[in-house]
């Protein structure tokens, strides 16, 4: 258990030692060279801002915002949220200057955003230089298919058969493509329109494509741009997150109000104008970045360790195999599948306390009080609500006319380790062309002791 969850995580400032299958043609330590050497911004993946203050043991400045300060005045209380942080209060690093506390270019955008919110100033005192591994939710499909195996009992045979049955109609969907990359990520490379065309059709079957080809792109727009935008920000210390919510509210309509990656799928005609309206410059290497880039992480993803990438094919496996020769992959569909069950919302925090509660030891153990999202350090960073050997301070902020945060009210409230509510109403599905429709997910704002009936994701990827 303890190794999965080494696994799932990302220390950017030491070499690369993660298990991956044989056969790629690029390695993981290839991949982490060449983003960091080879590309303008790669430089912050490990001298950003954000690393600098976990390692230098001195207090963290986070910024949370919430629609429910009233019920947090009124029960004390801070309830943690899943999503990429697994179980964090999810937040955003301030930088404590003489003027005040500047807000990370993406705290600016949640509050730009989101206007009807709350800026909660939350001050985290370490008891020592806190470890910089951040948990990559890419990762966890280990985890959750180990969750699910766990806790199958709790659902009914009929529902045990509905979930087999979509993820074998998914995946014999999907398995023409899910070849295709895993050929590509040996080194077989395929022409890149016809490539996100294909993934394109994927993931309406098997809806983590999405999650892949997002964060993918939002690599390439954040690593790559050179606009003046992304150069201020670079001299902060900070990637430029505002490229990839440009991306995805562009892409996919209604994703400001509902932001479901599930339904991120643009083909290669649409993706290159999308790169166009963004950052003109990037377009023409769009492609077949995604082509190689997701190939890879993929297999990496996807498959078990010991596998070799160059023996495994999806057309017609088993459930059963699927679940050892790609366990990261079975899982990842699960988790998601399972979601738009009718009873799991009372099943919810079976499945997710349980992943929670061994975040909470693995970060416990490490000196982790304040995880941060491990697929690239962008600026997604939470508090850990069962550390034991950290102090934290909490206060409601007001803006000042030159964007600084300062302190108003202190607040009287404490993180608890309880995962606030959420729900998903049931998927519409669209028979036609036997596609997926408007996957349709919501989700609490973080912090918020009580549910929320309608809310955006807050930019987290689930």
């Amino acid at each position: 258990m303890r190794d999965e969850w080494e696994h799932a995580h990302t220390d950017y400032t030491t070499p690369v030692q993660r298990r991956i299958p044989a056969s790629l043609a690029e390695s993981e330590s290839d991949w982490r060279h060449y983003l960091e050497r080879s590309t303008p911004n790669g430089w912050l993946i490990r001298n950003n801002a954000m690393t600098e203050a976990l390692v230098s043991g001195q207090p963290m400045y986070l910024l949370h915002v919430t629609r429910g300060i009233d019920a947090i005045r009124t029960s004390r209380q801070l309830h943690v949220s899943t999503g990429c942080l697994v179980g964090a209060l999810y937040c955003s690093p301030l930088a404590s200057q003489h003027e005040g506390l500047r807000p990370h270019n993406l705290g600016a955008y949640l509050m730009r955003t989101k206007p009807s919110t709350t800026p909660m100033i939350f001050e985290v005192t370490p008891d020592a230089p806190i470890q910089p591994k951040g948990v990559d939710y890419l990762q966890l499909g280990a985890i959750h298919l180990r969750t699910y195996l766990r806790y199958q009992s709790f659902l009914t045979p009929a529902e045990n058969a509905q979930l087999d049955g979509a993820m074998l109609s998914g995946l014999r969907g999907a398995a023409p493509f899910l070849d295709v990359a895993l050929r590509n990520a040996t080194g077989h490379a395929t022409a890149a329109p016809a490539f996100i065309d294909q993934l394109s059709d994927a993931v309406p079957r098997v809806p983590f494509l999405g999650y892949l080809y997002f964060e993918v792109l939002s690599e390439y727009l954040m690593l790559h741009s050179t606009t003046p935008e992304t150069k201020t920000y670079a001299q902060a210390g900070e990637l430029n997150n505002w490229l990839y919510k440009r991306l995805a509210f562009a892409a996919v309509a209604g994703m400001d109000q509902l932001f479901d990656l599930a339904r991120f799928n643009p083909r290669h005609h649409r993706l290159v104008q999308l790169i166009e309206g963004i950052e003109l410059a990037l377009a023409p290497g769009a492609a077949e970045y995604v082509r190689r880039r997701l190939s890879h992480l993929l297999a990496r993803t996807a498959l078990h360790p010991s596998q070799d990438t160059a023996s495994v094919t999806f057309r017609g496996a088993d459930l059963s195999t699927l679940q050892r020769t790609a366990p990261g992959l079975i899982g990842q569909m699960i988790f998601r599948e399972i979601r738009y069950m009718p009873r799991y919302q009372q099943l919810y925090h079976c499945f997710e306390k349980a992943k929670a509660l061994e975040a909470w030891d693995y970060w416990n153990n490490e000196g982790i009080p304040t995880p941060f999202n491990g697929v690239i350090p962008k600026g997604e960073i939470g508090i850990n609500p069962v550390y034991p050997r950290s102090a934290v301070r909490v206060w409601t902020a007001q803006q000042d006319s030159k964007g600084y945060l300062q302190p108003d009210e202190e607040i009287t409230a404490v993180l608890t380790p309880r995962l606030a509510s959420w729900w998903a109403p049931p998927r519409q599905r669209e028979t036609h062309n036997a596609t997926d429709k408007a996957r349709v997910e919501l989700a609490p704002v973080a912090g918020s002791p009580i549910p929320a009936q309608r809310s955006p994701m807050n930019g987290v990827p689930a």
